[in-house]
């Protein structure tokens, strides 16, 4: 990606507001090896507890760009199209270990058939963390409606990653469904236990999350985004290569609240891949899976999310084909 000539930025300092969450290691990567300074950007990154408070900020206009799971945009675009959410990049495809369902080990729950009736903790209603439970449960013949998500309709019961090891451990949920590195942490550091992965199913090799801008943004910063992009771009390729960068670039965040995490917890914790640009079809795969699961009410047929996707062509990036490092 280096090397890339582009117009001058019409803005140099953005606000950019992503989910602290493995899904996130390409930014994060790009973010702690300077790759977006050298496109003469400077990122004023915050943490986001969900895709829903990022989309709300990025309404309002307090944030440039965000980055969050495409469940969160799918609906909110389909809810108000005005919004003009479009999506720039993807960001990450969900792999064996990097999204899990666990309990703790004095549990009487000992697997997802005793689940039922219990409560289980997600981070936003009706978002890609109920959607992948929901998708696990129904492929191991529970049906997700005899589960008690707190989260699922009232947001105010939600519970941030970062909370939701310690959530576990109190008992205030039976069960919680985490990226990494919550899961890792809530092994790590409070001895929770697998009940299940959740890249199993319909949602196997799952598309996650991605970056996303407004329309009117991207028209108004053409030059801004292109050089984001590419800064962006390269931090995906070495994320998705390079385990020791996306280590490195969790253990610098500044706090738990930002991502940071431990050594201990930065050797074991699970990757995701981290493709570079757009993939329509794969991104279509979250839209009809959602429809699958009711998640498009209202609806004949899935939601066609091309309408969403920035055109090809608007950023000229070499492709990248996804390498093998999640572990």
């Amino acid at each position: 990606m280096s090397g890339m000539s582009f117009g001058a930025p019409e803005k140099t300092t953005l606000n950019v507001g992503v989910v602290p969450a493995m899904d996130s290691a390409g930014f994060f990567v790009a973010l702690n090896q300077g790759l977006f300074a050298k496109e003469g950007l400077t990122i004023k990154y915050s943490p986001e507890p969900s895709s829903e408070n990022a989309i709300a900020l990025q309404e309002k206009g307090t944030l440039d760009i965000s980055g969050g799971n495409y469940v969160s945009y799918i609906t909110a675009e389909m809810e108000n199209p005005t919004d003009n959410l479009e999506v720039v990049s993807e960001g990450s495809i969900m792999e064996p270990g990097s999204q899990v369902i666990l309990t703790m080990p004095n549990s009487p729950i000992k697997s997802l058939s005793q689940v039922k009736g219990r409560v289980f903790g997600i981070n936003a209603p009706y978002n890609i963390n109920y959607l992948l439970a929901a998708s696990v449960l129904e492929e191991n013949g529970i049906n997700p409606s005899g589960v008690d998500f707190p989260g699922k309709v009232n947001a105010s019961n939600s519970i941030p990653f970062p909370s939701m090891p310690a959530a576990l451990a109190k008992g205030t949920v039976a069960v919680a469904a985490m990226p990494e590195p919550f899961a890792s942490i809530a092994e790590q550091s409070y001895g929770a236990v697998v009940l299940a992965d959740q890249n199993q199913g319909a949602t196997q090799n799952f598309p996650i999350q991605g970056y996303v801008v407004t329309k009117q943004w991207a028209q108004q910063n053409p030059h801004t985004l292109d050089r984001f992009l590419a800064a962006l771009s390269e931090g995906q390729e070495i994320a998705d290569t390079n385990r020791a960068a996306v280590e490195t670039a969790f253990e610098k965040l500044s706090g738990p609240a930002d991502g940071q995490v431990s050594a201990k917890i930065a050797d074991v914790m699970a990757l995701n891949s981290y493709p570079i640009g757009i993939d329509a079809s794969r991104l279509q795969r979250v839209s009809d899976v959602m429809y699958q699961f009711g998640l498009e009410p209202g609806r004949k047929t899935p939601y066609n999310v091309n309408s969403m996707l920035m055109p090809s062509g608007a950023f000229d990036f070499t492709p990248f084909e996804s390498g093998t490092t999640s572990s």
